[in-house]
């Protein structure tokens, strides 16, 4: 029999989706040729599965959850949702943890321009439903291997690098790999026009510039900005568009760097001249965007997140074998480099991305140069390679050899009231409230140990 593998989710595939309702999306696909896959997303769905169905579940309480948990195999979660649905910790099904995104590093820059003592409560909560997670999986999916020794160091740090993990696999491979975001098989088709020659401000034959995803607050579109400022001085005919500056999850609170992007580009005087912003690209759409672009550009500042971050913009770019800039100090930006698929310069260095974009407009024939090399990672990166870690462990499922053998021990939890108190701080009344119910539900339905 198949093995019934469960994934929950905290977004929802939708025509608009960022990286989580893509990620899932694609590895229930990719996992369905030989296991039963459920997809469990909040709310009611707005896609059907291809291959797998898709189930919706109440974000205050999570039913039905508890009743696809009963009849899973295997559990598939990240971020949060350990802490919002207790019974997903309190299951005996072998549990995975996806840990490809750290949140912990991204919310230091999201909160970062908010008091410090404000920043630190965040933090602690933050850190105290990582740390729950880390005592409670099984098998935890990592990005890249930079990401996964920094994972390492806390699974040790939280007691899970022991006697009965490395007995079990002395390179814990058992206990946590790497599962990245991958490409789809397929290569991507222009199938009409959407900006060139479509867009009041964009003609056919301009030289466009192309920004995938959000404007993250550790995104850097300020260089960006001002290098195509000055590339405009000798092309004028070029265009730098920001695929989405809206997050298409309403949890997503508005982002303080696109507005700042706005400003610059208002101030500058380029705004609906020379750089364009756009809410969202539809995920089924992206592929006419990027085919229709001259180069790709992803630009972050200097800091811890960069460091372990996975850019998975930049799969697209490669996904359309588009040249791109981006900077320097992350894993797929090494790659880049050591491919030859695009420049990589330092953070903020506004004068070395101008000369980046110069160099690559120089060359009309880019694009048929660099082909076969775009074409070699794009098959290294397709879902079904970068599944099989994941796909591996479905195939047998297993409890982590220090979750069976090692003597059990209560994990120590933060006193309830101070619990409550981060909830009010960070998510409000109606938080606390949903926070509240959870609970309650959980300690009326929770087994006796």
């Amino acid at each position: 029999m198949p093995t019934r593998v469960l994934i929950v989710s905290h977004e929802a595939p939708a025509p608009h989706m960022a990286g989580p309702a893509i990620r899932y999306w694609h590895i229930a696909q990719a996992l369905a040729s030989e296991c039963q896959v459920c997809l469990a997303v909040p709310d009611t769905p707005l896609l059907a599965g291809e291959g797998f169905p898709v189930v919706g579940y109440e974000r205050q309480g999570g039913a039905p959850l508890p009743a696809l948990l009963a009849q899973a195999d295997v559990v598939l979660a990240m971020g949060f949702l350990l802490r919002r649905y207790p019974f997903l910790q309190e299951t005996d099904r072998p549990l995975v943890i996806d840990l490809y995104d750290p949140f912990i590093l991204e919310n230091l820059e999201i909160h970062r321009h908010r008091p410090l003592d404000e920043q630190a409560g965040i933090h602690a909560f933050d850190l105290g439903v990582l740390n729950e997670q880390l005592r409670r999986g099984d098998f935890f999916l990592c990005a890249h291997e930079s990401q996964r020794d920094f994972w390492l160091g806390m699974l040790a740090a939280n007691g899970r690098v022991n006697p009965y993990t490395t007995a079990a696999d002395r390179t814990l491979r058992r206990l946590i790999d790497q599962v990245p975001f991958g490409l789809p098989a397929e290569p991507p088709q222009h199938r009409r026009p959407v900006l060139k020659g479509v867009h009041p401000r964009i003609a056919p034959h301009d030289r466009l510039i192309y920004w995938g995803g959000g404007l993250w607050e550790w995104f850097d579109p300020l260089t960006a900005i001002r290098a195509v400022a000055e590339v405009a001085e000798v092309h004028p005919n070029v265009r730098l568009f920001f695929a989405g500056v809206r997050h298409p999850n309403p949890d997503v609170p508005p982002m303080r760097m696109a507005e700042a992007a706005r400003a610059l580009a208002d101030q500058l005087g380029l705004s609906e001249r020379v750089v364009f912003f756009n809410d969202w690209v539809p995920y089924a759409e992206r592929e006419n965007y990027l085919l229709e672009a001259d180069v790709g550009i992803s630009l972050h500042f200097e800091h811890l997140e960069t460091r372990f971050s996975f850019r998975t913009r930049l799969l697209d770019y490669i996904w359309a074998g588009l040249p791109m800039v981006v900077s320097a100090g992350d894993a797929l930006g090494q790659q880049i480099a050591a491919e030859g698929l695009g420049a990589v310069v330092a953070p903020g260095d506004v004068a070395g991305v101008r000369d980046a974009l110069l160099r690559l407009l120089a060359q009309p024939d880019l694009r048929q140069q660099t082909a076969p090399r775009f074409a070699a990672m794009r098959a290294a990166l397709s879902w079904e390679r970068v599944v099989e870690p994941l796909r591996l462990f479905c195939r047998a499922p297993y409890r982590a050899a220090d979750r069976v053998a090692a003597p059990r021990q209560e994990e120590p939890r933060p006193p309830l009231l101070q619990r409550a108190w981060r909830v009010l701080r960070q998510r409000g009344a109606a938080g606390l409230w949903s926070e509240t119910r959870a609970y309650i539900r959980w300690r009326m339905t929770r087994p006796p140990r």
